[in-house]
């Protein structure tokens, strides 16, 4: 007999060999229907395979996030085997589950696929499932499984073989299919009951543009054909919000090949946005004791030799930059953090300023894969809303809590009202891949544990996640309509302190090591932007939106009204345009709801007669008529009220 513990540490005993399904079966019929795949003493397990020794056991579901990657990327096997039963000869990448599906990149040959042969591609995959095909797992060997992808041609599954070790290799068979892959996957493949090829794309074989384009095919499978209509509202929904239709059709931002690819444009309408954005932290950190500070574009290339930034980012990022002086070597800076510590270290420090909070909104620059790049979320240059916190270990919990307070603040003056706290802390098994005592680790993970509770703010825990350097909080956000978002983080750093003997005098009298804390409310502002853009669709909070309102001339005889109500909202820092064209006012109305102003005002006669204007909000809401002043009044209680929901 094995003794398998639950969750809630409650203990069975039952026969060795017993699969998570038994289990499941044993507590339930309901519960065994519905179990995907399971862990099992911290590993992903098969629900169909046995357990020989005492575990500790959690089962998933659709409804669980592992349950969801397990049934999807057993999709990608099902839908591998569909496209190599329509096209022998294929050869096969990798195909893993993602955030909203799977896809599996594919060398397809002299054949070329379309968007038309996905149908065939669905219909195939479908009729395998009602086979009922099971997935078997097989160890192999590393000699038997580079002989067996060898004889069959495939040599992205050689060269992924060529990196494993003996003893650690699996297969996994459905159907007429075999694929190298460690699992896990769902019990049969006839739960799959709905299938939805979503786009095709180019991939460069493991990343590297060197090597070859393999086609790329995106898919969503559902247990319920139900679950997938809703996804596909879902979808038209989101293309509708797409940020780069928006920034478009709103005059945002742009790109320019002549320019370079990935590095946008801020027009005048974005810009706008953009600083309004910024001036709002600025104004939130100056209450939170933060100091703005600049920092060049370019650093000695020493600078980032010494920040371990050059051994991270050096051989896939940007060149150095040469000078006339022989041996002279900058670099494009792809963080802002070492120009921070060097401010930090240009005075002696006591623990009585401590902390030392620096903030910037600093450009940077990493290289991005062409295929890569998309709209403003993956770019070639973007700007950090960066702070870096120089802080005593005692100070830690109390700074990660401020940051969590600006970080609440920004989120429901922008409506997200939805996000949670992802915590990454060590690997407790491996502390050798980590820099710093372990006395410093146990009080910053303690810290950050600590402050997500004070807030009640729900934190998923990962154990391992943590960065080398220090553990870290992410806050993901769901946006409008269900997806989710890594937008603000805070880290924990011990490394550059020691890189650059950053240090303090104490109240001992002796030098001390202080720590650092990383921290970024939007992440950046292009993502920030994309994200905002696609969660409200465009329709930005008043206090925010480029323009707050257009003034509406039902003609041209009253172009000099609407002027002079133009210039009284001025007056009150209201922004405000004029459509002065010669068009219809239902033309004019029309197009004003297109381009998403908050506001209209209609003006003609009666308004200029009785020094009032017709109010209409976006949305088709009519307002009434109402004096300039009294608009005015509402326009700045609005913003007012926005802005303190924080």
């Amino acid at each position: 007999m094995i003794t398998i513990t639950f969750p809630d540490h409650s203990v069975r005993q039952y026969e060795a060999g017993v699969t998570p399904l038994d289990i499941a079966r044993s507590l339930s019929e309901g519960l065994a229907r519905n179990v995907l795949s399971a862990k099992v003493n911290g590993h992903m397990w098969d629900a169909m395979r046995p357990i020989h020794e005492d575990a500790e056991i959690q089962l998933f579901k659709w409804d669980d996030p592992e349950g969801k990657a397990t049934f999807w990327h057993s999709s990608a096997h099902l839908m591998a085997e569909a496209i190599e039963a329509l096209y022998p000869g294929v050869k096969f990448g990798i195909g893993p589950a993602v955030d909203n599906g799977f896809y599996y990149d594919i060398d397809t040959g002299d054949i070329t696929l379309t968007e038309a042969n996905l149908a065939a591609i669905e219909n195939k995959i479908l009729e395998l499932a009602r086979e009922k095909q099971t997935f078997e797992r097989i160890d192999v060997s590393k000699a038997d499984a580079l002989d067996y992808f060898k004889k069959k041609g495939d040599e992205y599954k050689v060269e992924l073989i060529n990196d494993l070790e003996d003893g650690t290799i699996t297969y996994y068979r459905c159907g007429r299919f075999t694929d190298l892959c460690r699992g896990p996957h769902i019990p049969d493949a006839s739960i799959i009951k709905a299938v939805k090829l979503t786009s095709l794309a180019g991939a460069y074989w493991r990343g590297d543009e060197k090597r070859k384009q393999l086609t790329r095919v995106y898919g969503i499978t559902f247990p319920k054909k139900k679950d997938l209509d809703d996804y596909l509202v879902l979808l038209e929904e989101a293309k509708k919000r797409d940020h780069r239709k928006l920034g478009k059709e709103l005059e945002l931002f742009m790109f320019n090949e002549m320019v370079g690819k990935g590095l946008p444009i801020w027009l005048p309408k974005g810009t706008a946005l953009r600083l309004r954005l910024q001036d709002f932290l600025t104004k939130i950190q100056k209450d939170y004791g933060y100091e703005q500070v600049i920092t060049p574009h370019i650093g000695g290339k020493q600078l980032y030799v010494t920040s371990g930034h050059w051994d991270h980012y050096g051989a896939d990022s940007f060149r150095p930059i040469t000078t006339p002086e022989e041996g002279e070597e900058y670099l494009l800076k792809p963080m802002n953090c070492p120009h921070h510590c060097m401010i930090y270290k240009w005075l002696p420090r006591s623990y009585k300023e401590m902390p030392v909070r620096l903030a910037e909104f600093g450009t940077v620059y990493r290289y991005e894969q062409s295929g890569e790049l998309h709209g403003l979320t993956r770019v070639r240059s973007f700007t950090q809303d960066d702070a870096h916190i120089f802080c005593r270990p005692d100070q830690v919990k109390e700074e990660f809590i401020h940051v969590m307070e600006i970080i609440e603040i920004i989120f429901k003056a922008l409506s997200f009202k939805n996000f949670e706290a992802q915590i990454s802390l060590r690997d407790p098994n491996d502390h050798e891949k980590y820099v710093g005592t372990d006395e410093n680790w146990t009080k910053a993970e303690a810290a950050i544990v600590e402050a997500c509770e004070e807030k009640h703010l729900p934190a998923r825990i990962e154990y391992g996640e943590a960065a080398f350097y220090g553990p870290k909080l992410d806050f993901m956000v769901r946006d409008a309509i269900g997806r989710k978002w890594q937008l603000g983080t805070i880290q924990v750093d011990y490394n550059l302190p020691e890189r650059f003997d950053l240090t303090y005098i104490g109240s001992d009298n002796e030098k001390h090591r202080p720590v650092m804390i990383h921290r970024a409310p939007f992440g950046s502002m292009e993502r920030f932007v994309a994200v905002l853009l696609e969660h409200c669709a465009g329709e930005f909070p008043l206090w925010l939106a480029p323009d707050q309102l257009i003034i509406l001339p039902v003609s041209e005889k009253y172009l000099d009204y609407a002027e002079k109500v133009q210039s009284y909202l001025k007056k009150s820092d209201i922004r405000a345009l004029i459509d002065d064209r010669n068009e219809k006012i239902g033309r004019k109305i029309r197009d004003a709801e297109v381009k998403k102003y908050p506001y209209m005002l209609i003006v003609g006669e009666k308004e200029e007669s009785e020094n009032s204007v017709s109010v209409r909000r976006h949305g088709q809401v009519d307002l009434g008529s109402m004096s300039m002043e009294d608009f005015g009044k509402m326009i700045l209680k609005q913003v007012e009220e926005e802005q303190s929901i924080g």
